[in-house]
């Protein structure tokens, strides 16, 4: 069976998001391990790991994968928010190993104009210390960016080049089809007319041997045009992404145990809900 689920809301406990990814028919989960707009992270002891444990099992979820607060920038120069960067993600890279997650999903940040040569060492380094430093059980996960124009990975060679660089399985990635395909990479089987890049995702992404560390999809529709560049999700179906493209990338051997995630608004604009997971069910093949 595929995993389909979406990121939901931790408010009262991961217990509780277990119960809420389930209800709206979710097999595994995507939860923050705190606020994400604020640098402060509560407390590991609030989480207790055997209560977590025993509610997935009851409820059937699988993966659990975090996704690290929006502040963090590894790519930075500035070195207050490089050490606030740190410290968030060593949180959360615990926070995982403890809950027996998989995986924190990371958007590294902005060069600010400096350029990928300017700080891909930094970044480099930065990340590389993350891990090493991690606890056995945690895995970092770099994810795609929307625009290859300052953010760092909206150029998959940046991600392959980081991965290559520290070469340890505790790093891997995530791709987001919105930010795929706002940043110029088409999901079907050729690039759509006009592009200024010139292969597919799924050609980029063999070219690069990036399939073996992908670790999870963050499946989203996407409000802006391809290229565009910009990142705002839409529900599936509801987008500017090509059905049969969306269709064809889910469904690629390579990607049939990979954990599929939703970050869409929903119906009530309260994130993903039932009515998205049974159109992500109808997408993918058993």
């Amino acid at each position: 069976m595929r995993e389909v689920g979406g990121h939901v809301s931790a408010a009262g406990g991961i217990d509780l998001a277990i119960e809420r990814a389930a209800a709206i028919g979710g097999n595994c989960a995507q939860v923050f391990s705190g606020s994400p707009r604020v640098w402060a992270r509560p407390d590991m002891s609030k989480f207790d790991a055997k209560k977590i444990a025993a509610k997935r099992a009851e409820k059937g979820i699988g993966s659990i994968i975090t996704h690290s607060l929006y502040l963090v920038n590894l790519a930075t120069d500035n070195p207050e928010m490089m050490e606030k960067s740190m410290n968030a993600l060593a949180f959360d890279l615990r926070f995982d190993a403890h809950i027996q997650g998989n995986g924190v999903v990371v958007h590294v940040g902005s060069h600010k104009g400096n350029g990928w040569e300017g700080c891909r060492d930094r970044v480099r380094d930065a990340i590389a210390k993350l891990v090493h430093e991690a606890p056995e059980g945690s895995t970092f996960l770099i994810e795609n960016a929307a625009s290859p124009n300052g953010k760092i990975g909206g150029k998959l060679e940046e991600i392959a080049w980081l991965i290559d660089e520290i070469g340890t399985k505790k790093l891997g990635w995530c791709f987001d089809t919105c930010h795929a395909f706002t940043a110029g990479y088409g999901l079907g089987k050729s690039q759509p007319e006009g592009s200024n890049l010139p292969r597919t995702a799924e050609a980029d992404i063999e070219r690069l041997g990036l399939w073996s560390t992908l670790k999870c999809i963050h499946v989203n529709d996407s409000r802006d045009p391809f290229g565009s560049g910009r990142d705002r999700h839409e529900n599936l179906g509801d987008g500017l992404i090509p059905h049969d493209d969306l269709e064809y990338f889910l469904n690629l051997p390579q990607v049939q145990h990979i954990p599929l995630l939703l970050e869409v608004p929903g119906k009530e604009k309260e994130g993903p809900d039932a009515e998205n997971i049974a159109r992500l069910k109808k997408l993918v093949h058993e």
